[in-house]
């Protein structure tokens, strides 16, 4: 089954290994340990990240680390960037309304 980013990025363990590995790449094992589920429970959450195309695997020797597609959260990006826009013009009409209410005391 073909997932999407948005699948991925629903779920906040997904969004704790994704910060994690931000950082470095790691090994299944090493990213457990940062979580209270099991090993198991932690591969799929790799294993949908995986599918999603925000993290590659690598073979070093025989252990897999896991690094993240930096490339792939611009789609994230891109899709926040509509609402950052209305975000900040909410934020500028607040800014104006404080300055309004200031000058009027």
């Amino acid at each position: 089954m073909r997932r999407d980013v948005f699948q991925a990025i629903a779920d906040p363990t997904r969004r704790a290994i994704i910060a994690l590995i931000a950082l470095q790449a790691m090994t299944p094992n090493a990213i457990a340990e940062h979580f209270d589920c099991s090993r198991q429970a932690v591969s799929k959450h790799l294993q949908i990240l995986t599918e999603c195309e925000l993290v590659k695997q690598e073979q070093n020797g025989r252990e897999i680390y896991y690094q993240l597609e930096v490339e792939k959260m611009k789609e994230v990006d891109k899709w926040l960037e509509q609402f950052r826009k209305i975000w900040e013009t909410k934020f500028n009409q607040l800014d104006e309304l404080l300055l309004k209410l200031k000058k009027n005391q």
